[in-house]
């Protein structure tokens, strides 16, 4: 508890101060390696692996997007990391892919992307799965220090649209209001009092309590793929 709280007043002091940040960064880099290592699955090297670059310059974004509402620091910077280097990669594959497209495809100088219909990127792919599961694992221990499983919040998902509607007003007004999801993350419980002050019924929140401790998470977190997920539900119930 400690050492995050010393974490807490570096992340604040290079908010303010550039020459602060420089050195939480230089302070971090092992831990910026680590997290673009992951991804590579092998160490990165300094001044070959753009990855490596891509990574710090996630690290001091996460610098200044960080708020005690988005829980631990370093949770919050490991998954903008992976963000940010997933869409790298994907940007890469893209344009690599062009390339080869217009590239020759033979002696008739017809260019490949003319000859061969587009296909999906099996790189890509197993990119986008490999970081989505790495956001689900990480939801999930989150989720755990609430009591919370993904079988729970399965199970406890709104079947009703009046009811699904009720916890997308609760978690907007959650959004809007920072203190009550500091709040949450610090007691590990859900604000059910002040939520229901949004106009939705405490009763309701209680029953799909399991549900909202899953969109608060996913909404402050970093979690970037689930956030859009997130986003796409949020709409369809706007639409209707």
């Amino acid at each position: 508890m400690r050492e995050e709280h010393k974490i807490l007043q570096q992340v604040y002091a290079a908010k303010e101060d550039v020459q602060a940040a420089d050195q939480l960064i230089v302070a971090y880099m092992p831990f910026i390696k680590a997290e673009t290592g992951r991804f590579l699955r092998r160490m990165p090297v300094e001044g070959l692996d753009d990855e490596l670059s891509i990574a710090m310059i996630a690290f001091h974004e996460a610098i200044g997007g960080y708020s005690r509402a988005r829980g631990a620091f370093l949770n919050y910077a490991s998954l903008l990391i992976r963000s940010r280097l997933i869409d790298y990669s994907r940007r890469e594959q893209r344009h690599r892919r062009n390339l080869s497209l217009d590239a020759p495809a033979g002696e008739d100088d017809a260019a490949l992307g003319e000859t061969l219909a587009a296909e999906d990127d099996p790189h890509e792919e197993a990119v986008a799965r490999y970081a989505t599961r790495m956001e689900i694992e990480e939801l999930t221990r989150q989720m755990q220090a609430f009591g919370v499983s993904l079988h729970d919040v399965a199970d406890n998902c709104p079947k009703q649209q009046r009811t699904l509607e009720a916890c997308r007003k609760a978690l907007r007004h959650a959004q809007e209001n920072p203190e009550l999801l500091e709040a949450f993350l610090k007691t590990k419980k859900l604000p059910l009092g002040p939520l229901a002050a949004a106009g939705v019924e405490r009763k309701t929140l209680e029953r799909h309590r399991k549900y909202l401790v899953a969109l608060l998470l996913i909404a402050t977190n970093g979690y970037e793929i689930l956030r859009g997920h997130l986003r796409q539900v949020m709409k369809g119930g706007a639409a209707r």
